[in-house]
């Protein structure tokens, strides 16, 4: 974080929780929190909060950097740069590092126990046509993962021991502090580059041939995604504890959402799909029948009722030839087609009589000789009306323009808006 050096504030209070000198060694500071983490756990009557106290104290002047900054600025520095009381490391996972990491010193096991981080998901999008979703499909999938090496079951070395980090003093972090100029400072927490983050190394002698030290290996594994009839756009198949292996890790999920492709002819909604059809004049008034190829690939027949007049813009629903319903595949929604009606761009004089003679007779004027006289004859033009609200926008826009040029004293706003 950036900003002014932090105000000195005390200084002694983790001192004086372990009850050391400030200049005590490392060594000095393992004996005191070893006796007095003994004495306060709660697995032996002691107050939970002093030995959550205890570890924290520990925690900050177990390591250089952190004690560092504690000594010079004081707890509330860490803080800031730290979210927070100087970390937010475990104290029973403290506390089981001094005894074989994990172990109860005071025997059978300890109550609470130590808790493993769960590693993290791996998502993969999945691309399925609708024709998938509608009639069920499986995908095979050829996957890479991290499992914990065979050879030294995840340990890393031959003999299966570790060295803490020195550079981390195994906390896997490290803080860094730069001086950016007179009472500025800048506090970075990073992962400790030493080790990689995992807060201990491995002699280069006692490596484990098959990993080299790194604890996992790499497998290829293949997945059998099972699509569903039914499933949604964005829903997720989930393969538990089959992500990347770590030790001492619950192993995360591997996740596959679906993405459903665009369809050229249906849409869907929710359970039903709509698809769209465009009739001619003559289909909508004197009837009609078209062949509509389904996602499973039968053949539906769709027909007018005789006499019926089809309108433009309407709807006609067929029961239970919808989408499938998820896990209740029998089940179906509706199809909706929509039509659209194509007119002609025009008649002959005959096609006009033709269609005067059988189509229902035109309501009769209204208007008298001597009321036509007094009207103005006019001329209808084809418009495009998207093209004509886009003109007028750009010509809103131009006279806008113009009008702060005419004004008086124009130029003058607008170059002090400048500066």
């Amino acid at each position: 974080m950036f900003g002014r050096a932090p105000k000195k504030s005390d200084n002694s209070r983790y001192y004086e929780i372990l009850g050391v000198a400030k200049s005590a060694s490392q060594d000095d500071l393992k004996k005191a929190y070893k006796k007095a983490a003994i004495k306060n756990h709660p697995d032996k009557g002691g107050d939970p909060e002093k030995f959550k106290e205890l570890a924290q104290a520990y925690e900050v002047l177990s390591d250089p950097e952190k004690r560092e900054i504690y000594d010079q600025y004081g707890e509330d520095a860490l803080k800031e740069g730290m979210g927070g009381g100087g970390g937010g490391h475990d104290p029973f996972d403290i506390f089981s590092s001094f005894f074989g990491g994990g172990g109860n010193p005071f025997g059978g096991g300890s109550s609470r126990g130590r808790r493993q981080r769960r590693g993290e998901d791996v998502v993969h999008p999945l691309k399925v046509s609708l024709e998938d979703l509608y009639s069920g499909t499986s995908k095979k999938l050829s996957l890479s993962r991290n499992v914990i090496c065979s050879k030294c079951s995840g340990k890393g070395s031959k003999s299966g021991a570790s060295t803490k980090c020195a550079g981390c003093q195994g906390t896997g972090m490290k803080v860094s502090i730069r001086h950016l100029g007179p009472s500025m400072i800048q506090q970075m927490q990073h992962a400790c580059n030493e080790c990689k983050g995992t807060g201990e190394t491995i002699n280069d002698r006692d490596r484990c041939p098959q990993c080299k030290g790194e604890k996992v290996v790499q497998e290829k594994k293949v997945l059998e995604v099972i699509v569903e009839k039914g499933m949604q756009n964005g829903q997720k198949i989930t393969f538990p504890g089959e992500a990347d292996e770590a030790p001492d890790t619950v192993t995360g999920d591997i996740v596959f959402v679906l993405q459903q492709k665009e369809h050229p002819k249906f849409k869907r909604k929710a359970e039903d799909l709509i698809v769209e059809h465009t009739l001619s004049l003559t289909d909508a008034l004197c009837g009609f029948q078209f062949v509509l190829s389904h996602l499973d690939g039968r053949q539906l027949l769709i027909k007018s009722n005789p006499g019926e007049v089809i309108k433009p813009d309407s709807y006609k629903a067929i029961n239970d030839e919808g989408m499938p319903l998820y896990q209740r595949p029998f089940m179906k929604g509706k199809l909706y087609i929509h039509f659209n009606v194509e007119f002609p761009e025009s008649l002959s004089l005959d096609q006009v009589k033709a269609l005067e003679a059988v189509l229902p007779p035109k309501p009769s004027s209204q208007l008298t000789d001597m009321e036509l006289d007094e009207c103005e004859e006019t001329t209808l033009n084809d418009v495009n009306m998207e093209e004509e609200s886009r003109r007028k926008q750009q010509q809103a826009q131009q006279e806008a323009y113009d009008e702060d040029d005419d004004m008086p004293g124009g130029a003058q706003r607008v170059q002090c808006a400048q500066q």
